[in-house]
């Protein structure tokens, strides 16, 4: 592949000071692309843990249609099997061999999936673990068979010689983050750490992502990036057939350890602190200051792949937002596709209460198909992350303009003359007319309704001649406007939103509290964590009024919960319509089934 040149450490101190030192002026919308990289359709979505087949139908059905660049997969080696545990989901980050036997599927489906995919238009990244093998604490054969032991991967082959053994901490782990020789050098929490300064390793490592370029993989997102040197990444990823796109897994550290800078030359870079600004922003309804978004980066917007959270900030508490959250990470997720910045890539989860828990699996542990809300959160086909997918395709490579803030928790801007949007992190309706520099027309509000055929489902708005569009947007919600989504729909000035009441008639016991949630951002968008409390004043009637869309079709459902414990109410979902004419208001009433 096709490689910048990478930068050696004493400088690499001196260029991480320069950057962030000089401003927004040098680091801001996305410059010049890399060597390689995902081209004008760049929405990444990491479907984590999903197996092959599920990735293949994904692709054909969703992602392709909706325009999304490419899927992270996870890694495809195989690895340990941890039934003692309960099958977590860190084990797929343990390799045995590299061959392509998982948990999620075999070499074939692994291949057919890939193929799925490309016809859809949509590039497969995989999670490449080249940093070390299984731990010592793991213990029986791999996914796929085969025998191990730490030091001793017979399938491969590696023997202990292929490893490091720093000597330093008596169990070999990293103690020191301070040292930048320990970190690549000393184990991961027992994870044998591969010596890749050898020629006999690389070689391994370059061939198992070689065989999966033969497969048609399109990149690699390298995980644990920093435990090795930019040197030895380099030269493992350098041989690769073709030119695959690269991102480096590097979680910015404190002095004395290894930078994000060093590992650019290579490719692109995880930004993590783009989810602490912006889920930090959309948590605490501090939008003003985003437009100021590319200054608080470390790495230039050229250089970083951009996220809200990914599979390792859920767990560890790093994230400000995840799908838990509702609403507001909904929104951090279409502001992130929106705004020119870096690689935007957006998470697909399963639900957990336990951080080590595992997805859905049999009761060998093989991970089931995937089936959205049961079990599985699919964030990315939530009407506010997939539909700005087609807003960032139309918009590539536009400026920002217009941009409006209320100084506080609202903000608008345009995307040149192909999109515009605003964001309401405020508890109350913002109506405004909006300056943009679209061309004059009618547009659908994507963040309200879907575009097909000229027409919208949700509500429409009509920009002027001058370029101005008079928009209510909801509660903690948004306005989204692109040039591919022009169409006649319900018109907005009758009901922009609707004041929807929840009558819903149910019985329970002591300590139960009933809920509504649904396909909507203002409902939660099906998180329980995140649904919305109704009041028990009159019960068994349970109330609660939300402002809604107007002329939307809406699915919901009620559920009960107490404490942990939540009961969904029967199939099939709710469905309803919210008023698109005066007098903007309507009462649900139901009972509980």
């Amino acid at each position: 592949m096709r490689i910048r040149p990478v930068v050696a450490a004493a400088a690499t101190t001196l260029l991480a000071t320069a950057l962030l030192a000089v401003g927004a002026a040098h680091r801001g919308d996305r410059a010049e692309a890399s060597p390689a990289s995902p081209g004008a359709k760049d929405v990444i979505v990491h479907l984590f843990e999903w197996p092959w087949s599920s990735v293949a139908n994904e692709c054909t059905t969703v992602l392709g249609p909706k325009g999304f660049g490419g899927v992270q997969v996870s890694p495809p080696q195989e690895h340990v099997v941890l039934p003692s545990a309960g099958y977590p989901w860190w084990q797929d980050y343990q390799p045995v061999s590299y061959q392509l036997t998982t948990r999620r599927g075999d070499r074939a489906a692994f291949a057919g999936m890939v193929r799925a995919c490309h016809a859809a238009g949509v590039k497969i990244y995989v999670d490449a673990v080249v940093n070390h093998m299984a731990g010592g604490a793991s213990t029986g054969n791999g996914s796929g068979g085969s025998g191990y032991s730490q030091y001793a991967y017979p399938a491969v082959p590696y023997g202990s010689g292929d490893f490091h053994h720093c000597g330093r901490n008596g169990n070999d782990d990293i103690a020191n983050w301070g040292d930048r020789w320990e970190i690549q050098n000393c184990e991961l929490v027992d994870l044998s750490d591969l010596k890749t300064e050898s020629s006999y390793v690389r070689g391994k490592l370059t061939a198992y992502l070689n065989d999966l370029v033969s497969l048609g993989v399109d990149g690699f997102r390298v995980d644990a990036a920093k435990h090795l040197p930019a040197a030895d990444l380099a030269a493992i990823v350098d041989p690769v057939a073709g030119d695959p796109y690269v991102f480096s897994e590097v979680i910015e550290g404190g002095s004395g350890e290894p930078t994000p800078e060093e590992y650019a030359g290579l490719g692109d870079v995880t930004e993590f602190r783009y989810g602490d600004v912006v889920g930090g922003a959309f948590r605490d309804g501090n939008l003003s200051g985003l437009d100021g978004l590319a200054a608080r980066m470390r790495l230039g917007s050229a250089d970083a792949v951009a996220f809200v959270d990914n599979h390792d900030t859920q767990r560890n508490g790093r994230a400000k937002l995840t799908y838990k959250d509702g609403a507001p990470y909904a929104l951090a997720e279409a502001f992130m596709i929106a705004w020119p910045y870096g690689v935007p890539q957006v998470m697909s989860s399963f639900t957990f209460s336990n951080p080590e828990a595992g997805p859905p699996a049999a009761g060998n542990g093989t991970t089931t198909a995937v089936s959205c809300g049961n079990g599985w959160q699919c964030e990315h086909r939530a009407r506010t992350t997939a539909n700005m997918v087609a807003l960032r395709n139309a918009a590539s490579g536009a400026a920002v303009t217009n941009w409006w803030s209320n100084g506080s928790n609202q903000i608008g801007f345009g995307r040149g003359s192909a999109a515009y949007v605003a964001f309401n992190r405020s508890g109350s309706a913002l109506t405004r007319t909006f300056q943009t520099s679209l061309p004059a027309g009618t547009y659908c509000d994507v963040m309200a309704g879907d575009h097909a055929g000229g027409s919208c489902s949700g509500p429409a708005y009509t920009v002027n001649a001058a370029g101005q569009v008079t928009a209510t947007v909801a509660a903690n919600s948004a306005l989204a406007l692109h040039v591919g989504a022009r169409g006649t729909g319900s018109t907005p000035d009758g009901c922009p939103s609707a004041a929807v009441s929840f009558a819903a008639t149910a019985t329970t016991t002591w300590g139960q509290n009933v809920f509504v949630t649904g396909n909507t951002a203002a409902l939660g968008n099906w998180n329980p964590a995140a649904a919305v409390p109704l009041s028990s004043a009159s019960y068994p009637v349970w109330t609660a009024t939300v402002s809604l869309p107007g002329g939307t079709a809406v699915q919901y459902k009620y559920i009960k919960k107490e404490g942990s414990a939540v009961v969904w109410e029967s199939d099939p979902n709710r469905s309803r319509t919210t008023p698109s004419a005066a007098p903007c208001s309507a009462t649900w009433s139901d009972s509980w089934r």
